[in-house]
């Protein structure tokens, strides 16, 4: 019986020790035939490798960040051949070939050409900023702006200084120039074979799952194109826009600070302020009207980009609320220094992409559960 009195009068209600033979048996503390057991392993497995590919992920960011700077890359080489699919009919590899040798042969002939220039006035233009900022800390003092009057070379210094720890990392593990290597050697392999990535990556993830992830990757390579391609037409026009309005004051370094221009227009909303407080400082440096002049030719540049350049380009490009994007920069920049900074734009535009369309398929999920609910 289940309520048997025991040695000392009261009843047994526990389970008792099975015979020698019996099918009655007790689920034992490590006993992982039990269902029940084996879901709360399951669990407990999900969660240490959430954590440990956490733990991961930050310590491979550096690595992470340059793999994803190969994808933009080849984003970028995708949408130029794209581009000459529409004129010139030739193989796929054809295109991506024509389009390499056409970005090599711009970069020889910045450097054979306006090499000289640019590097001349390259190391001119520290000196130049240097002795601009100290006139305009000067001002300031002499109106009671500063207590302490400021000292130009010391807030380099402590700029460097700042600044050192952030990009240590990145120059230390790969340096600038093996690190644009990197990037460039990943991005023509992604961009020669992209189908065989997407299928790699799919093929980790679950079989339901893998048709959504295609879609999404389509989507997410699809708005990077257009992403980049803007800013390319945005940086191309800024920079000879640039260069041709100050060389026809005659602005000193006029060639260098419209390459600077072009350069930085590539960050949104940090590159123009940048690249127009250098170009004001060089200005003002040959007088008050040549000043007012780059601050005039600054407005126009950026107002025409802004508003009728770029979005004639690319109207629908990821769609990034401004403060969204200037945020990630600063964030991303802080922790991962230049590259981050470069790489916060796409990335944001990607996980825009990856977050809308884990919305809307919870909400479809969501919608065939009340369905299911009126006809039950």
């Amino acid at each position: 019986m289940a309520n048997e009195p025991g040695s000392d009068g009261m009843p047994v209600t526990g389970p008792q020790n099975p015979l020698p033979g019996s099918h009655a048996s007790t689920t034992g503390p490590t006993d992982i035939n039990d269902g029940a057991i084996r879901t709360e392993i399951k669990r407990a497995v999900v969660w240490i490798g959430v954590a440990t590919l956490t733990g991961l992920a930050i310590y491979l960011a550096q690595p992470l960040l340059v793999i994803f700077g190969g994808i933009v890359f080849g984003a970028m080489i995708d949408g130029g051949q794209r581009l000459l699919r529409r004129v010139l009919p030739v193989p796929r590899i054809l295109r991506i070939a024509i389009v390499l040798l056409g970005a090599v042969a711009f970069l020889v002939w910045l450097a054979v050409f306006a090499g000289s220039q640019l590097a001349a006035q390259a190391a001119a233009m520290p000196r130049l900023i240097a002795t601009q900022a100290q006139k305009l800390g000067d001002i300031a003092h002499a109106h009671g702006l500063f207590v302490e009057k400021l000292d130009a070379s010391r807030i380099a210094e402590q700029i460097a200084g700042g600044v050192g720890p952030v990009t240590q990392a990145l120059g230390g593990l790969f340096g600038g120039f093996t690190t644009a290597f990197l990037i460039m050697i990943l991005g023509i392999y992604f961009v020669l074979e992209p189908d065989l990535y997407r299928r790699g990556l799919a093929w980790l993830m679950p079989a339901e799952s893998r048709d959504r992830w295609h879609d999404t990757a389509h989507l997410m390579g699809r708005a990077l194109r257009r992403l980049l391609f803007g800013r390319l037409i945005g940086m191309t026009s800024e920079g000879i826009a640039t260069w041709l309005l100050l060389w026809l004051w005659n602005v000193p370094m006029a060639a260098l600070l419209g390459l600077l221009t072009g350069l930085l227009a590539f960050l949104p909303n940090i590159g123009a302020p940048i690249s127009g407080a250098l170009m004001i400082l060089v200005g003002f440096s040959e007088g008050t009207h040549t000043g007012l002049y780059c601050v005039a030719v600054y407005l126009i540049v950026q107002t025409v980009d802004g508003n009728i350049v770029v979005p004639m380009v690319a109207k629908k490009t990821a769609d990034l609320a401004p403060a969204l994007v200037l945020g990630a920069q600063l964030i991303f920049g802080v922790l991962f220094g230049l590259l981050g900074l470069i790489l916060a734009d796409p990335l944001v535009a990607m996980l825009k992409i990856a977050l809308e369309r884990q919305a809307a398929r919870n909400h479809t999920i969501r919608e065939d559960d009340l369905a299911r609910e009126r006809e039950g």
